[in-house]
């Protein structure tokens, strides 16, 4: 395979996908079915375009030798990270040719259960009087990611997504899906009514830490997580994957020696099941009930090598040996105690709140897909999925709303794929517990990182009426110096996403419309916003006329076309007063836009600014490249604000400017530098 070097360039950007449309999702069947306040079936999703943020390698680098006929030709082969609501990614990946091509789904999904999720979305100290079907929400809960939601809206939350993700799985993939016991009994009811309780394969309840009993607790201390797996038919890949050996086992079970020393235990020779066909006479040895595991043939063969062992009692059963230095291992069972939480010095650490070890995404990686697969998560978080996925030579795709774990993700990746393009595939390090297993080859070694209705369009001009022609299905005419495509019989107009559309907007197309006394089609002008005069304006234009009638599409608001969300970064006012630092106010356009969107929860109001803000950092002697931190506020509990004023230790004799970062809850990062 030709490895190209590979570093982070900035793509021109581009879009991908087939124009926006509504995806049919099909209804779940399965029994039994799990009610709650506002249960609501999804029957369709609306798609939206993706748009190119960024391309790390070189395009198009992937491993010949890995079959891509099954990978859609719209989109760019290679691994995928989306940057948006995960609901919109996973609609428009269906949009995108991926029905029923995903062969492992992995799932590491918020779990209602109050941990510390303040690095995804949740406000800052917010208290909120919204309340909806008689549950109260907090600003913070109105967001996607929270921790905390009220029971229903967790519920349907995971329901919606969990459809979506069924129809996204190969007819012979399986979903993995992790989740603690506060919602594991509601979770897996869940899925066996999305994919059927003939799904269920296995409940892995993986011992993350040693437990420790506090005095005074009302509960004994959580030390496992539940992973749940569910497969789509009896065809679904599973691997057999042993763990390594357990020290203890082997002393207390290797207790027997040959005579050449060699350390052996017993197993039984006998079927575990009725096998009329293996009951036969062993050299006189009692028959077991169901028969012999093997064949006479295959006995023999294990007798002549010395790997039986005879009890000198003919009345018990002949057992065989299995050597120690042979031992592979316990076949991995749904007890894994194995695989430890990420300590403090490990290499792996990423500062991401819930990250997991790639162990335990390397043995879920195994046991359920072959090199080349599709792996799928949309909780993306640290990127340990992908980073897994990239190192065991599997196709992955990755999602989430966070920018923050999008920029982790990110670097993750790029530190992986240059170091698989740097080494020979002998030099390659493998995850798996087998060290001395070869490790396969990458399937690619480049990935691109996208948008999903969180479009910066302060792009050049044709870029964004081709996210907007995506996005309504407009079919394009690039012969037309003024109109911009068709929509079925109507003509249509993008306007400047710089500015809503206005009269003047409008008396331009009537214009260029009294140029033309040919044309009879009537005009759709597509805007981000449109001014309230425009609304009379149509309806005297309109009034009376049987052709050219306008009419206008606002993407934010229209009830067929809206939701379309324009990126605008965070900003700030930020002044030093002496040596102080004061941050007058803070805004994020990306969570108050979320928040106002909410579906049937009254319009939210932010009343202090500090409550968007994740952190705030200084350098008090900026060099203009390297941010050194030398003031850091990072509240500790989720209830905690920052504090907005900072009294520094300035030199007097110091010129250097004093720069200050601050991060939004949606990892939206601002920096002001602020000359002295």
């Amino acid at each position: 395979m030709k490895t190209d070097p590979l570093g982070p360039s900035t793509a021109p950007k581009q879009t991908s996908g087939p124009p926006t449309t509504a995806i049919k999702i099909a209804a779940a069947k399965g029994r039994p079915m799990l009610s709650w306040v506002g249960k609501r079936p999804l029957r369709e999703v609306r798609a939206f375009p993706a748009q190119l943020v960024e391309r790390f390698g070189a395009n198009g680098s992937v491993n010949p030798e890995v079959d891509w006929s099954d990978w859609p030709d719209r989109s760019e082969r290679g691994g995928l990270l989306f940057h948006g609501d995960n609901k919109e990614v996973l609609a428009h990946l269906l949009a995108s040719g991926f029905r029923g091509k995903v062969d492992l789904v992995y799932i590491d999904p918020p779990f209602d259960s109050g941990a510390d999720y303040v690095r995804r979305v949740t406000l800052r100290g917010a208290s909120g009087s919204a309340r909806l079907d008689g549950e109260s929400y907090t600003l913070g809960e109105q967001i996607q990611y929270t921790d905390i939601w009220a029971n229903d809206t967790y519920l349907q939350f995971m329901y919606e997504r969990l459809l979506l993700l069924k129809e996204l799985l190969s007819s012979t993939g399986s979903a993995w899906l992790h989740c603690d016991a506060r919602r594991s009994h509601q979770l897996r009811t869940l899925l066996d009514e999305v994919l059927g309780p003939d799904a269920f394969r296995s409940q892995v309840i993986w011992r993350r830490k040693g437990g420790s009993a506090l005095s005074g607790m009302s509960r004994m201390s959580v030390a496992t997580d539940t992973l749940l797996l569910y497969a789509r038919s009896d065809d679904a890949t599973f691997n057999e994957v042993r763990m390594a050996p357990d020290p203890a086992y082997v002393a207390e079970m290797f207790t027997r020696h040959d005579p050449d020393g060699r350390r052996y235990m017993l197993t039984v020779v006998s079927s575990p099941t009725y096998r009329p066909n293996l009951i036969y006479d062993y050299k006189g040895y009692a028959t077991p009930p169901n028969g012999w595991r093997y064949s006479r043939t295959r006995m023999e063969e294990l007798d002549k090598a010395g790997e039986l062992y005879f009890p000198e009692d003919k009345s018990k059963q002949i057992y065989k040996k299995i050597y120690l230095d042979e031992y592979e291992g316990q076949v991995v069972n749904d007890l894994w105690t194995d695989i430890s939480l990420l300590k403090g010095k490990s290499a792996e650490l990423t500062e991401y709140p819930t990250q997991k070890p790639e162990a335990l995404l390397a043995r879920v990686l195994a046991v359920s897909s072959n090199p080349g697969d599709i792996v799928l998560d949309c909780f993306i978080g640290s990127g340990t999925t992908a980073a897994v996925a990239q190192r065991l030579g599997r196709r992955w795709i990755g999602a989430d709303i966070n920018k923050g774990a999008i920029q982790t993700t990110m670097k993750r990746l790029a530190t992986v794929c240059e170091e698989q393009a740097a080494a020979s595939a002998s030099e390659q390090q493998t995850l798996m517990a087998d060290d001395d297993a070869a490790p396969p080859l990458p399937a690619q070694l480049s990935f691109t990182t996208w948008r999903v209705n969180d479009y910066d369009l302060a792009i050049q001009h044709n870029e964004a009426v081709n996210l907007a022609c995506e996005h309504l299905g407009v079919e394009r005419t690039k012969a037309d110096p003024f109109f911009d495509g068709t929509l079925g019989t109507e003509l249509v107009k993008i306007v400047p996403f710089n500015h809503p559309a206005g009269p003047p907007d409008l008396e331009a197309v009537v214009a260029e419309l009294d140029a033309r006394p040919g044309e009879e089609r009537n005009v759709v002008l597509v805007a981000l916003g449109m001014e309230i005069a425009c609304a009379t304006w149509l309806d005297d234009y309109n009034r009376g006329r049987p052709v050219n009638k306008l009419r206008v599409v606002e993407l934010r608001s229209d009830p067929k076309y809206g939701r379309f969300f324009e990126h605008r970064p965070a900003s700030a006012r930020v002044r030093l007063d002496g040596s102080t630092v004061v941050i007058d106010d803070f805004i994020s356009p990306s969570i108050l836009e979320r928040l106002s969107q909410t579906d049937g929860v009254l319009s939210p109001q932010v009343t202090d600014w500090r409550s968007m803000v994740d952190s705030v950092m200084i350098d008090t002697a900026y060099d203009g490249s390297v941010f050194n931190v030398s003031v850091a506020d990072i509240p500790e509990r989720k209830s905690d604000l920052v504090a907005g004023s900072y009294e520094l230790d300035l030199p007097t004799d110091a010129s250097a400017p004093v720069a200050v970062k601050i991060t939004d809850m949606l990892g939206e990062e601002v920096l002001i530098v602020l000359d002295r």
